[in-house]
């Protein structure tokens, strides 16, 4: 858990926020395979999360999309 923890710090508060609160309340209700999208979501750029979990702007890729959505809707 702890690398997760560090790689949710993206190094802009709004994406530290989101991605902390996540994983701090939403994370352990996840099932194996979306871990793993969680996880192929940290290795985004940031302004991609950035687009999708702060203005809203909706993934193109339907794996990107799922977890996204979960995220949104943890918050």
């Amino acid at each position: 858990m702890g690398r997760l923890i560090w790689r949710c710090r993206r190094g802009t508060r709004e994406l530290d926020i989101i991605l902390g609160r996540f994983l701090d309340a939403g994370y352990h209700r996840l099932d194996e395979r979306q871990r793993e999208l969680f996880e192929r979501l940290l290795d985004c750029e940031d302004d991609r999360l950035q687009a999708w979990l702060v203005t809203a702007t909706e993934a193109v890729d339907p794996k990107h999309a799922e977890i996204v959505e979960l995220i949104r809707l943890s918050d």
